[in-house]
């Protein structure tokens, strides 16, 4: 037994190490380039050019702002943004709908980098998730009209405090995000060799085997999808790209796991942060899941039919 247990953990600290590193050189250079964004106006500028999108999604124009700085920042700073909107008159459809988009499509910066670095282009990335943020858009839109649901005014239940500008204050956070991470991967890295030693992800392994079949992933990735399911694409891509660099797990397999998990990520804190928001767990959630089911049954079998030499369209080699 003692034996068993020593194999089961051998190498732990190594792999500890590159997980982490791997995931900070994506991330500590992304974050910086997000603050520069931000302090020289671009997204602002971005948010007023892309606004004449929101009248397809039935949003104001002045939403734009906060969907463009989820997307390059993260839920949170939208949310700051979006309850700095003055005379904001929405329905609960609505503010689900631009919910919606942002549990989609945000932090795409440093979530484009960790899908890039696990063999996806970025562009085939950033198409995936703003093209299907702003089609969930549209199909929410359409769908709460026709039915004539969620129409009541919305009232804001909470609203998230003001954070500190100043540089200082933006390092410190950072740095505290930095060492959460780290101390998540440590966690989850003691989790999965522990559930492979005592048969557990053999167990998931066989069970999920069907339905990630339907999705094009091969059943090595189930406890890593699981992962990203629940805590995000961090932790889960995180670990994905180990297991690509280690030629653990197909390319196709990588891509249409990385794909499944841009679309539904995180859907327990992204969840209830967007909930908190006054949306509705309709559009937060359960159509969310079934557009990131029935997006990734298609993008499977594109995959599937796909020739190797045009493959390279989508995913890029590994270093």
């Amino acid at each position: 037994m003692h034996k068993g247990f020593n194999r089961a953990f051998a190498g732990l600290p190594r792999e500890y190490r590159d997980v982490s590193l791997s995931l900070f050189r994506i991330m500590v250079p992304a974050l910086i380039i997000i603050r520069l964004l931000e302090g020289i106006g671009f997204i602002s500028w971005l948010g007023t050019v892309l606004a004449p999108l929101m009248a397809w999604v039935g949003l104001p124009g002045e939403l734009a702002l906060v969907w463009v700085t989820t997307m390059a920042t993260n839920i949170y700073t939208g949310l700051l943004i979006f309850f700095t909107q003055p005379d904001l008159n929405l329905t609960v459809a609505q503010v689900t709908t631009l919910g919606g988009m942002m549990l989609i499509a945000h932090n795409l910066i440093v979530e484009g980098g960790i899908a890039r670095s696990a063999g996806v282009r970025l562009r085939f990335t950033l198409l995936w998730r703003v093209g299907g943020s702003l089609l969930y858009g549209i199909l929410l839109f359409h769908l709460y009209g026709m039915l004539d649901w969620l129409q009541t005014p919305w009232t804001p239940a909470w609203q998230p405090e003001a954070a500190d500008p100043s540089l200082k204050a933006w390092a410190w956070s950072q740095l505290q995000g930095l060492a959460i991470i780290a101390g998540v991967i440590a966690l989850l890295l003691v989790v999965l060799r522990l559930l492979r030693w005592i048969g557990v992800e053999a167990l998931l392994q066989r069970m999920l085997a069907p339905c990630l079949n339907l999705l094009g992933i091969g059943r090595q990735a189930a406890s890593l999808i699981l992962v990203g399911l629940t805590l995000g694409l961090a932790f889960g891509g995180g670990l994905l790209i180990r297991e690509a660099r280690q030629g653990h797990i197909p390319p196709r397999d990588v891509t249409a796991a990385i794909c499944f998990l841009g679309l539904g990520h995180s859907v327990i804190e992204d969840t209830l942060l967007i909930l908190a928001m006054g949306a509705d767990i309709s559009g937060v959630l359960v159509f969310r899941l079934v557009l990131t089911l029935v997006f990734s049954m298609l993008l499977a079998r594109v995959l599937k039919a796909m020739p190797d030499t045009r493959l390279g369209l989508i995913t890029r080699p590994l270093r």
